[in-house]
């Protein structure tokens, strides 16, 4: 199943992702910024799975397979940029801020920001449109206590 998820991302032209491969490309990337500092802490992951659930309206069992199966292809798939790239495809630009929003609350889930996290993060939101400053608001957003 993955092998051909990744055969078509990584083709020259990518068709646009159905909503399920778009859910598990999102799911994808939250693991690998959480992965990024090369310490994926449970809060992190606690963090992925309420985001799945609340992004896509999830039960937290169905979060939870969806986030152990982009575990599994995150660690498969080669490349960052092609991620990004499909999630920009298939997600409308007003949304794509909520994406970043996502990613930087996964960041700052473990109460640590890492240069890895944050390099990455940059570069996931100039790849998705979003410039440095709409990110940083974005950052703000999500890191002020509730």
């Amino acid at each position: 199943m993955f092998a051909d998820f990744l055969k078509r991302l990584t083709q020259p032209r990518p068709a646009p992702l159905t909503d399920s491969d778009a859910r598990l490309a999102l799911a994808a990337l939250l693991v690998r910024v959480a992965r990024a500092d090369h310490d994926y802490a449970p809060e992190e992951k606690a963090r992925i799975d309420r985001i799945l659930m609340a992004r896509y309206a999830l039960a937290e069992p169905d979060a939870t397979a969806l986030r152990a199966e982009a575990e599994t292809l995150e660690s498969e798939a080669p490349d960052t940029v092609r991620f990004t790239k499909s999630i920009k495809e298939a997600v409308a630009y007003e949304d794509r801020l909520g994406v970043i929003e996502a990613l930087w609350s996964v960041v700052l889930a473990d109460g640590a920001r890492d240069d890895h996290e944050d390099a990455l993060l940059r570069m996931v939101a100039n790849l998705l449109g979003i410039n440095d400053r709409d990110s940083a608001l974005a950052r703000q957003r999500v890191a002020k206590p509730t």
